[in-house]
């Protein structure tokens, strides 16, 4: 039993996911298409309520927390990679308003209730040109408001599992250069998607352009303006190194099976008896066991932190170690499967380009290493 189960609750809901690994596994090949989304799996984990899964039982939801969420995030990549990450940060919004209460309550009244009717939601925020908006550019997105209602113009990219979405949250600027979320319906007149989504990896997270041409929504859709989201909590965003220590598991687990049950003439008996396959296993697994205890070590720090909204440099830290540790355990099961790993009918390949989808998923290793770089010159040049 996986040792970082701690309650019947945990384990219960994990033994739900694992009856699914082997439906999702099946199914990945066809998430290699252009223009493909993992409506299916969507389908599974809406009947066991997953998307439910931080939506706060007073509306209907199963109120799970973050470690819960975690777990659930990292066995649903051992699945499918794609479905873990688009489907995550509907959870994930759900669960930092749970923590924090930023959200105007009645737009946030809409946006529970939508998930209770089995609604899925994401952030729409990067935009051409412009980079993460972990690094500062405020959006060319413009919200206008005219009486009642926003009118809401320009486009958005890497709008991940776009197709499946509800309602999207919306950022713009607006005409004192504020940044003002807007939850915005997706059968909204105006609202159009682009498929220009042609990433080698994590390709079925359908991470569409969403384009919006002077949408319209009534005044009361503002969810928070830049000074309520500065209070929100983001202890939720380690889905994102969950997701790809996932995506490890499932290469590890690849590599295990052939490493055992492969059994060369030359050699007479299994390769991961051979010396060499034996030390790249050995460091296989010492690699994942250890970003596995930083990441759900980081977990419960947060739990039991009083200043959630301050805890952020760990988060940081965090997803960039266990990411890296991720693409490594992928690299090693590459070296220990061989040449075939790259056959295209191996889902080795598939491990190895989805891993690396995690460099850019925010925060970017070289804004945190750069900030850390300065903490560090500054600590002794004060000295």
């Amino acid at each position: 039993m996986d040792s970082f189960l701690r309650t019947d609750t945990q384990r219960e809901l994990i033994a739900k996911l694992e009856e699914l690994i082997p439906v999702f596994q099946k199914r990945e090949p066809q998430l290699d298409i252009r223009g493909s989304f993992p409506f299916e799996n969507l389908e599974d984990l809406k009947k066991i309520d997953y998307t439910k899964l931080t939506l706060p039982k007073e509306y209907g939801g199963l109120g799970l927390g973050l470690y819960e969420y975690i777990l659930a995030q990292e066995t649903i990549a051992v699945g499918c990679g794609s479905t873990a990450l688009a489907l995550g940060w509907s959870n994930g919004t759900i669960l930092e308003y749970v923590e924090s209460q930023h959200w105007n309550p009645e737009a946030a009244k809409i946006v529970l209730n939508a998930i209770a009717d089995g609604g899925l939601i994401n952030t729409a925020a990067s935009e051409r040109n412009a980079g993460s908006p972990t690094r500062g550019a405020l959006p060319t997105t413009t919200v206008v408001k005219d009486g009642d209602e926003l009118i809401i113009t320009g486009e958005k990219i890497f709008t991940s599992a776009a197709p499946a979405l509800t309602h999207f949250i919306i950022t713009a600027t607006n005409r004192d250069n504020e940044v003002e979320s807007i939850l915005v319906p997706s059968n909204t007149k105006g609202i159009s998607l682009e498929d220009s989504w042609d990433s080698l990896a994590m390709r079925g997270t359908a991470s569409q352009t969403l384009i919006l041409d002077h949408v319209r929504v009534p005044s009361t859709y503002i969810l928070q303006t830049s000074a309520q989201r500065a209070k929100g909590t983001k202890g939720w965003q380690l889905h994102i190194p969950a997701c790809y220590i996932g995506i490890a598991r499932a290469a590890r687990n690849y590599a295990m099976k052939f490493a055992t049950s492969y059994i060369p003439t030359s050699l007479g008996k299994p390769i991961a008896e051979a010396p060499n396959i034996k030390h790249m296993i050995g460091e296989m697994e010492l690699t994942l066991t250890t970003a596995r205890h930083m990441l759900y070590g980081t977990i419960e720090r947060y739990e039991h932190c009083d200043d959630k909204a301050n805890f952020k440099e760990p988060l940081e830290v965090t997803k960039i170690h266990v990411t890296n540790a991720a693409m490594k355990v992928v690299d090693l099961a590459m070296r220990i499967v061989g040449a075939r790993a790259l056959s295209e009918s191996n889902p080795m390949h598939r491990y190895y380009l989805n891993v690396r989808a995690g460099l850019y998923n925010p925060p970017m290793t070289d804004v945190i290493q750069t900030k850390l770089a300065n903490e560090a010159i500054n600590t002794f040049l004060n000295k």
